[in-house]
C-alpha cells in the first residue's frame, strides 16, 4: 500500500464523477472496473421562492473539487496514477457568467424550476404555435409521415432549457453582458470544464477530448475524455451498445431507454429522441420515456409513516396476496408517456376497512411496476425494434417485488447489476475507451457484474406471446387503468 500511497506503482486508474441532483460522486475504477475508492458530498438546493430551484456554482465546483481529491485519497493511489477524467451530469441545470472573469451572474436553475412557467403556458397557447402545430397536420395528408405528427404534437415544458433562459436574460441585469459577447451559457458539464480548464476548453477538441486539468486544481493534468448527461452514461454503463438493448433506470423518476442505432426515433406517443453518445465518427441514438414519479411515490409513503425503512417494502408487498383492491396512481408531478398528461392527480382508490399498511405499500409497488410496463410496450409499439436485453439500475431497482412484477409484465427477463451507480461508470467507461485504457467495447462487456436475473413467472408457457399477462394479474391491471382515466384532468392547470 505505500507504493501506491507514494506514488510509485505503475498501476493506472480511470477517475469519474457523477454530479446528480442530490449529491456529487466520485469513483476510482481500475482495469476490471472495480471501485478502488469512493467520495460523496450533498448538493444543497436552495428555494429562493415556491416553484424556484436553484444550486450555488462555486458551491458545486467545490464539491467537485472534494470528492475528486477524497476518493483519490480512499483509494490509496496518487494524482498521477490517473489516466483519465469522466463525468456525468444532471440534465438541463444552467447558469451564466462573466467570458473575463468566470465569475456567475446567478445561481444554476435547476431542470426542477418552475419560474418559466408562465412563459411555456404563453408560448403553448400563441397563434404561432397553433399554427406551427396545425400545418404537420395539413402536411400529413400529403406526405402521410410520422415526423410531421410528432411535431403536430409538440409541447413545450419548463424542462426546456430556453424558457428559463430567456427568463433570466429577462431578469437579471448582469446578463446583459449578452449583448456585449461577454455572457458564457452553459449547463453544469459546461460549467464544470470551464473550471477545471480555467476558459482554456474546445467543445470539439482536434484530438476528441475536452482537454485537461488545469495542473493548479489537483497538482496534476489530467485529461478530460468523456462528458456524458446522467441518462446516456448509465446506457454505456450497463453496455447496451447494441441495438434494442434497453436500459431502465429507477430513482426519483424512472427513465427508460432503447438503443435505436443510428437513426434518431420520431414519436407520436411522448417518447424522445436522444444523442446517447459520439464514440469517434460514430453517433448511437437513443429514444427515451419517463415516469416522474416512482422514488418520489416510495418517499412519500415512507413520510406518512406506511414503513420505516424502505427495504421492508418489498416484504411487506409479498406479504399479502393482492392489494385487496386498491389502485395507486403515481402522478404527483402529472402522467408522462403514452398519457401525456400535466393535469393528472396522485391518487388512492378502491380502500375499504380491511385495507392494512401492507395492501397500500403494494398497491404503490405495483404501480411503479404498471408504469414500466406502458412505457415498455410504448417503446415496442412505437420503434418495432426487436429487444436484445433488459437491464435495470437505480435506487428503486434493489426491490425485488418491483423487479420480479416487472418481469412478469414484461413477460422477458431482466439483469440487475451488482452495483448501480451506471453513470459514475458509464462515464468512466467512455473515457477509458478514449484513453487507451480500455481496448473496446466488447472488452467492456466482459467486465460485467450481475447481481441477480429476474425471470418471468409463466413466460414460458405455450403459445404466450412476451409480456402477454396470466390470468393473475389482469383485473387488477384493468382497476388501476380505470384509477388512471379517473384521475386525469384533475387539476384545472399544471
Amino acid at each position: 500500500m505505500g507504493s501506491h500511497r507514494n506514488g510509485l506503482s505503475k498501476e493506472r486508474f480511470i477517475l469519474s464523477v457523477d454530479v446528480g441532483t442530490t449529491s456529487i460522486r466520485c469513483h476510482v475504477y481500475d482495469k476490471e472496473a472495480k471501485i478502488k475508492g469512493s467520495c460523496a458530498t450533498k448538493v444543497v438546493s436552495l428555494y429562493p421562492e415556491p416553484g424556484l430551484v436553484e444550486m450555488d456554482p462555486e458551491a458545486l465546483w467545490q464539491g467537485f473539487v472534494i470528492v475528486v481529491k477524497g476518493a483519490v485519497q480512499d483509494a490509496g493511489i496518487h494524482m498521477r496514477q490517473v489516466e483519465a477524467l469522466g463525468i456525468s451530469t444532471q440534465r438541463s441545470t444552467f447558469t451564466t457568467w462573466d467570458r473575463k472573469t468566470g465569475v456567475p451572474f446567478h445561481n444554476f436553475i435547476s431542470w426542477q424550476d418552475l419560474r418559466a412557467a408562465e412563459l411555456v403556458k404563453s408560448w403553448n397557447r400563441s397563434c404561432t404555435m397553433k399554427v406551427s402545430l396545425k400545418l404537420p397536420n395539413i402536411s400529413l395528408l400529403s406526405f402521410i409521415q410520422k415526423r410531421f405528427l410528432a411535431a403536430s404534437l409538440l409541447v413545450f415544458s419548463t424542462q426546456h432549457v430556453t424558457f428559463r433562459l430567456l427568463w433570466a436574460i429577462t431578469h437579471y441585469k448582469q446578463v446583459e453582458a449578452v449583448a456585449e459577447g461577454n455572457c458564457c451559457f452553459g449547463t453544469v458539464d459546461t460549467w464544470l470544464l470551464y473550471k477545471l480548464t480555467k476558459g482554456g476548453c474546445g467543445f470539439f477538441h482536434v484530438a476528441h477530448h475536452f482537454g485537461s486539468t488545469d495542473p493548479s486544481i489537483f497538482g496534476v493534468s489530467i485529461p478530460i475524455m468523456s462528458v456524458m448527461a446522467d441518462q446516456q452514461a448509465a446506457m454505456f454503463g450497463q453496455c447496451c451498445f447494441d441495438t434494442g438493448d434497453v436500459k431502465i433506470t429507477m430513482g426519483t423518476g424512472t427513465f427508460m431507454d432503447i438503443n435505436t442505432g443510428s437513426k434518431p426515433h420520431t414519436s407520436v406517443a411522448g417518447l424522445y429522441p436522444l444523442v446517447g453518445w459520439k464514440i469517434g465518427s460514430e453517433v448511437v441514438y437513443l429514444a427515451e420515456g419517463n415516469a416522474a414519479d416512482t422514488g418520489t411515490a416510495i418517499n412519500w409513503a415512507q413520510e406518512l409513516e406506511l414503513f420505516s425503512d424502505v427495504q421492508q417494502t418489498s416484504a411487506m408487498a409479498y406479504s399479502v396476496p393482492d392489494s385487496d383492491g386498491v389502485c395507486f396512481v403515481p402522478s404527483f408531478s402529472g402522467l408522462q408517456a403514452p398519457l401525456n398528461d400535466p393535469k393528472a392527480c396522485a391518487s388512492f382508490m378502491g380502500l375499504r376497512p380491511s385495507n392494512t399498511k401492507c395492501h397500500l405499500v403494494r398497491a404503490i409497488l405495483e404501480s411503479v411496476a404498471f408504469r414500466n410496463k406502458q412505457l415498455y410496450e410504448t417503446m415496442l409499439r412505437e420503434t418495432n425494434i426487436p429487444i436484445n436485453k433488459i437491464r435495470v439500475d437505480g435506487g428503486v431497482c434493489t426491490n425485488d417485488f418491483v423487479m420480479q412484477l416487472t418481469a412478469d409484465l414484461f413477460g422477458r427477463k431482466i439483469s440487475r447489476p451488482q452495483y448501480c451507480e451506471m453513470s459514475c461508470l458509464g462515464a468512466a467507461f467512455v473515457a477509458g475507451l478514449g484513453a487507451g485504457f480500455w481496448r473496446s467495447q466488447e472488452d467492456l462487456k466482459k467486465l460485467q457484474t450481475t447481481d441477480k436475473v429476474f425471470m418471468p413467472r409463466g413466460a414460458a408457457q405455450p403459445g404466450r406471446a412476451a409480456g402477454h399477462l396470466n390470468g393473475e394479474y389482469i383485473p387488477v391491471l384493468q382497476s388501476w387503468e380505470r384509477a388512471i382515466r379517473r384521475s386525469m384532468n384533475w387539476y384545472s392547470k399544471p
